[in-house]
């Protein structure tokens, strides 16, 4: 078996967006180093259930509906 092929799997801490910290094992940085995060589950629309909305006024959407909305796959 090859020596060496495995990467450094240390302890690091990671510290959420609301400064919250823990402790994780991890290949990033080095041992001790700690990791913020940008984005995290507490913070992020994807898992808050946050409302997205359409910023489109007059755009690709609009030109979209304008041509095609009376469009139907059903039969009549």
């Amino acid at each position: 078996m090859k020596t060496d092929t495995h990467p450094d799997y240390h302890m690091i801490k990671v510290q959420m967006t609301d400064g919250t910290v823990f402790e994780t094992r991890s290949t990033w940085g080095k041992e001790g180093d700690t990791l913020q995060l940008d984005i995290d589950p507490k913070a992020h629309p994807a898992w808050t259930g946050g409302q997205g909305k359409m910023l489109d006024t007059g755009g690709q959407v609009a030109r979209f509906n304008k041509r095609f909305g009376g469009l139907t796959l059903g039969k009549k």
